[in-house]
């Protein structure tokens, strides 16, 4: 029987949600692969799965380095021949006190495409022959409710608060729509996840009301572990899809 494997980007934070996703998955029985931009912060998180008795390997992937995904990629390929999960979690935040689009930094805006939507389009592309290879593979992209904002209109007590990372996500999520169009002669499910505010930043002081990264985590491993049946190109909150 093939190993099942998953990979997951930014899961560089013991308080993580990426980590919480990966120690799900683990849970599951995925051989599951913690990336981030410095290997050194992802190894112990795959050690402390290890220890814990889990499959778990780090590696370095930068979103916005092409080379780092084929890498990954090649280190794939050597030493499972497919991928089952790719769940793109890494994220960027480069405008969180910002309130308006008129205020809006462009490098900041730029950063913010490129981790939440260029590098996760681009890792799609770098993974498809590993996630093909798989037998019915599941892709994951983690989306926020800032994305709303622009979609709905959602009132958050700002013109548009962090204009930057509400933009990115709401091309993410786009972008899983897309993509979930492109693979549908394929077994691969595409589809995103809004985990709700979650407590993953004690520094910052989390709100009481945040959801356990645990608890988040649940409904995006949901959304990699669906049936052959199951839907794509769709956006989940809670467990239920969002219009």
């Amino acid at each position: 029987m093939a190993i099942r494997t998953a990979l997951v980007t930014g899961t560089s934070r013991p308080a993580g949600l990426g980590f919480a996703v990966a120690r799900e998955l683990a849970g599951q029985g995925y051989h599951v692969v913690l990336t981030a931009r410095d290997h050194s912060t992802a190894e112990p998180l795959a050690d402390r799965l290890r220890r814990d008795g889990h499959a778990a390997t780090a590696l370095r992937l930068d979103l916005s380095d092409p080379v780092s995904m084929h890498e990954a990629a090649d280190h794939l390929t050597q030493a499972f021949g497919h991928l089952d999960v790719l769940v793109n979690n890494a994220s960027a935040m480069p405008d969180f006190q910002v309130l308006s689009a008129m205020e809006a930094d462009m490098d900041a805006v730029r950063t913010a495409l490129e981790v939440t939507v260029i590098g996760p389009w681009a890792l799609t592309q770098a993974m498809l022959p590993l996630l093909t290879a798989a037998p019915a593979a599941r892709i994951v992209n983690v989306s926020s409710l800032s994305a709303q904002q622009i979609a709905t209109g959602l009132d958050l007590g700002a013109a548009l608060r962090a204009p930057a990372y509400s933009m990115a996500k709401y091309m993410l999520n786009a972008l899983t729509t897309v993509l979930a169009r492109d693979l549908a002669h394929t077994p691969i499910l595409v589809n995103a996840v809004d985990p709700g505010n979650t407590a993953t930043h004690p520094e910052r002081g989390d709100d009481a009301t945040d959801r356990p990264a645990a608890e988040s985590a649940r409904d995006i491993v949901r959304a990699a572990t669906l049936d052959a049946d199951g839907p794509t190109g769709q956006l989940f909150g809670n467990g239920r899809p969002v219009a």
